[in-house]
């Protein structure tokens, strides 16, 4: 089984839908990346099953990419810092619109991430949204544990980040 075939048979179609995603984006050129755990997949050594899908678009380019996602079928939702959108599968997809990230899209890399071309976040920035998630005190515990894991999974495949981490996520995570 492919990395793909895998993460298609885990979000019961997801790869169809993050291609399409990533075809419409393409297509019109607007620059993007892949944050959170698409892009921690990417950067780490090994991937973890994920059906959040979440991206950041350029500010001034945020609503033609709406539009070309919802021309495609997908359901839409927003929120004060996202716009959310589901289609066929159990994939979540999420356009986060924090300022912190919209630097992000010029930074970031080209990859393969579950046999999928796509762009991910630079490493220091996938980090660095990965800390600010994990020190956000709304968040809840369980979306918590899973930052910190892939902080981990981040250090323990580039260990020069160690020296980005604040030392009370360090402690946590040599002391879960």
């Amino acid at each position: 089984m492919t990395l793909r075939q895998f993460y298609d048979w885990q979000t019961e179609g997801g790869a169809k839908d993050v291609s399409r995603l990533v075809a419409a984006l393409e297509e019109r050129e607007i620059p993007w990346c892949m944050i959170g755990g698409l892009a921690v997949n990417h950067w780490a050594q090994e991937p973890m099953a994920t059906a959040d899908v979440d991206l950041v678009i350029v500010s001034e380019r945020v609503e033609e990419a709406a539009e070309a996602i919802r021309s495609l079928g997908f359901s839409e939702s927003r929120f004060e810092w996202s716009i959310n959108y589901k289609g066929a599968s159990k994939v979540s997809i999420q356009i986060s619109t924090e300022a912190m990230y919209l630097d992000f899209p010029a930074r970031s890399v080209a990859a393969n991430v579950h046999g999928i071309l796509m762009h991910v976040a630079s490493l220091e920035d996938t980090l660095a949204g990965k800390l600010a998630a994990y020190l956000d005190p709304q968040r809840r515990s369980t979306k918590k544990l899973k930052d910190l894991l892939d902080i981990g999974r981040l250090i323990e495949a580039h260990p020069e980040l160690v020296t980005k981490v604040p030392e009370q996520v360090l402690v946590k995570l040599n002391n879960p």
